[in-house]
């Protein structure tokens, strides 16, 4: 048996896109986004099928990459039915609150319709869709380190309640009643 192998962060997270210079575009324009590389094959290295490609790279800040690929000779890109759209989504830190409200300004000015800003107990976020239909979140942490040292804290425990229950466990209930009180 080896050593349990450490990670170092995201080398990059792929996703599929419907077209790689659109994609390219919305994130260069909406999001600041450098374009860092783009890589086009015929064949798949890991495996040599036949099925062209292009692989694109764009750095989101904080050495993490999001890639797409643009798979022209695939079936149509779809979703999965079966999971509600606000459950698969990327989402990318800003640095503060008011970024975060001049992100949402800069969007919806560029036509984009813009979700929130969402109070999560711990941060605050806005939502939107990107052309390929993914949804994305922008996030601004607005946790002090005693409210995120107490989730750490009861996180093995809520998850063992969970996987009994199957019901939402009452420990970081707090969360939401901070946004109440505000």
């Amino acid at each position: 048996m080896g050593n349990i192998p450490t990670t170092h962060g995201f080398h990059h997270v792929a996703y599929r896109c419907k077209d790689a210079k659109e994609t390219v575009e919305f994130y260069t324009k909406m999001l600041g986004m450098g374009f860092k590389l783009a890589i086009a094959e015929d064949h798949v290295p890991s495996t040599g099928e036949y099925d062209p490609y292009m692989h694109i790279f764009l750095d989101a800040g904080g050495d993490n990459v999001l890639a797409f690929f643009e798979l022209p000779n695939q079936a149509k890109m779809g979703r999965d039915r079966n999971t509600p759209r606000w459950v698969q989504h990327i989402a990318l830190r800003v640095e503060s609150l008011s970024a975060l409200l001049e992100a949402k300004e800069h969007l919806e000015n560029n036509g984009l319709d813009v979700l929130g800003p969402t109070h999560h107990g711990i941060f605050k976020s806005i939502y939107f869709f990107d052309p390929s239909g993914h949804r994305l979140e922008l996030c601004a942490d607005i946790g002090t380190p005693e409210q995120l040292a107490e989730l750490k804290d009861v996180a093995p425990e809520m998850l063992d309640e969970w996987a009994k229950t199957k019901k939402a466990p009452r420990h970081a209930a707090w969360l939401h009643e901070i946004k109440d009180k505000e």
